[in-house]
């Protein structure tokens, strides 16, 4: 062979593009599981920054958190440009960076690139400390949080800055919401307290709220002279106080509180720093996927952000197509598996699901899949008893590889209550545990307090409706928990709940949910 030739072939190698999937990598940690296209260095990085971050707001908020069990970590999905975030998210606002869905068992975060720069983070990045930053909370206290302290305290961690020598900045200013501070419709403090006003005096344009919210907890955060009132805040919304009472007790007169913060957006931010000695990672695992999962990955992600029927067929034509070249892949099978289910091909998943257990005893996702189809098939099944209990098998495995997975306590309670049985109390426990482990998963929460309220625990179902009712993003089981509330509010524990008024407060409850 000439030396032009060599030369040829040598750069047409560098000029073809590779496959998409030609990069793929799995990073795994205590609290994170990353699926990205990209470098194992950058891949690696970007989940000890992750972990970090996790550390440095358990020890700023002083909350303990358990270890999740393996399937109730986040899972990310980098994806792309902003292009393909808003494709993703199926809308066409120019400002989405990222966005995240919690669920038992499966909350997933999707994000842009990885991008690593100094001082202050890409906006994908901070999309992403923010969402983390609500997940973080809301798994680590049942205190309510109204919609100003919530995303106040989101914006407040996700201005962070990851330090060359392993330490972290929080609390810095928020330069993504400068302009909207300065240029967007103003909102009052009282305002942020009283959610009624705000929607009265909410105009059609863009407003200061998330600005005004961080700028508000900032300042609660590091003023000397209102140390402490940040707490007693909470502690009076804590013993029943609204929103707009519990601040006006905690912080005096509101107008004053305005004047001060006015003046102090015009001074100098002061920050947390925390060390590096002070900050946990524990380690992380890289696994380069295999040439069917790495094909399969842009298919999963979709998959994962949820499809319509339409967009279910699509993708289930693709799966089929690249399991028949990668039969012997347990990983590619238990995907297949999610997208024959997801199709509507109940029979089709389960054989999937059992030819990727029949290589790979323990994957997880093969056993889920053919739990969910069994179920679906159980629900209409002439021996439902039966039935069910043949789907609770999946799960029953499930449960022996990962004990504190939610799914298999969550089913475990379904496989009674939707064959019309009364769950026994070992079914019930399992239920509270589920909402235990996933206090993100605001659906969960609220079964478990509907489940409490047949039982006439009603304090007991308060614990879990009251942290629905102020999350800021909890649409449609947000109003519930609001309504069951107003009518526990008259019902003392022990005596039933009129089904009357409880089936007209779900009628009344408006259609959609919000995202997060």
């Amino acid at each position: 062979m000439s030396l032009y030739l060599r030369i040829t072939i040598a750069l047409l190698a560098l000029l073809t593009p590779r496959p998409a999937w030609a990069d793929w990598h799995e990073a795994s940690s205590d609290h994170f599981v990353i699926y990205a296209d990209d470098k194992e260095r950058d891949i690696q990085r970007f989940a000890e920054e992750l972990e970090r971050y996790h550390s440095a707001m358990a020890s700023l908020t002083g909350r303990a958190t358990d270890k999740p069990s393996p399937s109730n970590r986040v899972v990310i999905y980098v994806v792309g440009s902003q292009r393909d975030i808003r494709e993703l998210a199926g809308k066409k606002s120019r400002t989405i960076a990222g966005f995240y869905i919690p669920r038992a068992g499966g909350s997933r975060a999707f994000v842009q690139e990885i991008r690593h720069q100094k001082g202050y983070p890409h906006f994908s990045t901070i999309v992403l400390l923010h969402e983390y930053a609500h997940h973080f909370l809301i798994s680590s206290s049942r205190v309510p949080m109204p919609r100003w302290l919530s995303e106040g305290a989101a914006e407040f961690f996700a201005a962070s800055t990851f330090n060359d020598d392993g330490s972290l900045m929080i609390g810095r200013a928020a330069q993504h919401r400068a302009g909207e501070l300065v240029n967007a419709d103003p909102v009052h403090v009282r305002e942020l307290l009283d959610p009624e006003l705000y929607k009265q005096q909410k105009s059609s344009r863009y407003d200061a709220f998330y600005g005004k919210s961080w700028l508000l907890y900032h300042y609660l955060t590091f003023s000397k002279e209102r140390d402490g009132q940040l707490a007693q805040y909470q502690l009076n919304m804590i013993g029943g106080m609204g929103s707009l009472a519990a601040g006006e007790a905690a912080f005096g007169n509101l107008d004053a509180l305005e004047r001060e913060l006015k003046s102090y957006l015009r001074g100098q931010f002061m920050t947390f720093v925390i060390n590096s000695d002070k900050l946990a990672t524990g380690p992380v695992t890289l696994r380069r996927l295999p040439a069917g999962e790495a094909e399969l990955m842009p298919l999963v992600i979709r998959s994962q952000r949820g499809v319509n029927a339409e967009e279910a067929a699509e993708i289930l034509t693709e799966a089929r197509a690249i399991a028949a070249r990668h039969p012997q892949d347990p990983g590619v099978l238990a995907a297949l598996a999610e997208a024959e289910f997801d199709a509507g091909n109940d029979a089709e998943a389960i054989s999937a699901a059992d030819r990727a257990i029949a290589l790979d005893p323990a994957n997880k996702n093969a056993l889920i899949q053919k739990g969910y189809a069994l179920f679906r098939q159980a629900g209409k099944s002439d021996d439902r008893p039966k039935a069910f209990a043949e789907a609770m098998k999946p799960f029953e495995a499930l449960n022996a590889l990962e004990n504190d997975h939610p799914l298999p306590l969550i089913y475990y309670f379904r496989s009674y209550a939707e064959r019309g049985a009364i769950p026994p109390p070992n079914a019930r426990a399992a239920l509270a545990r589920a909402a235990e482990l996933a206090p993100f998963d605001l659906g969960l929460q609220l079964t478990t307090a509907m489940m409490l309220i047949t039982e006439r625990k009603h304090s007991e179902a308060r614990f879990f409706l009251a942290p629905i009712a102020a999350s800021p993003h909890g649409g449609r089981a947000a109003e519930k928990a609001r309504q069951l509330l107003d009518l526990l509010a008259r019902t003392p524990d022990g005596e039933p709940l009129d089904i009357k008024q409880l089936e007209a407060s779900a009628e009344s409850s408006p259609s959609g949910d919000g995202g997060a």
